[in-house]
């Protein structure tokens, strides 16, 4: 079934999904680890990603250029999307989906159960 977008979302969803390939190249991923995963790990994970969307998303249009606000608006739809990740995680009830468990925000292993 072919679906015709009325607002571009086929076109911004791949443009998206650049967006965040390119960030797996930058200076945030050095050794192979983001920032964001050390912060994930240590449970706090959900108000780094709550508090960027919402800098960024109150930064928008404020600062700099339109190619800016544009960045910025990428920015607040990455951080929803790995807060949709963690959300998934925390509150998933199939060990198949997410193999180690999470409790009280942590990922544990299942033997520590």
């Amino acid at each position: 079934m072919k679906i015709d977008y009325k607002y571009n979302e086929d076109k911004l969803i791949d443009e998206f999904r650049n967006y965040i390939d390119s960030t797996y190249d930058q200076h945030y991923s050095q050794n192979n680890f983001q920032a964001t995963e050390f912060i994930i790990d240590g449970g706090h994970g959900t108000g780094f990603c709550v508090g960027n969307v919402l800098k960024y998303a109150q930064r928008y249009g404020k600062k700099g250029t339109p190619a800016d606000g544009r960045k910025d608006l990428m920015k607040v739809l990455h951080y929803a999307l790995i807060q949709l990740h963690i959300h998934d995680q925390m509150n998933s009830s199939s060990l198949k989906d997410y193999p180690e468990p999470v409790v009280d925000g942590f990922l544990v292993d299942p033997r520590d159960l």
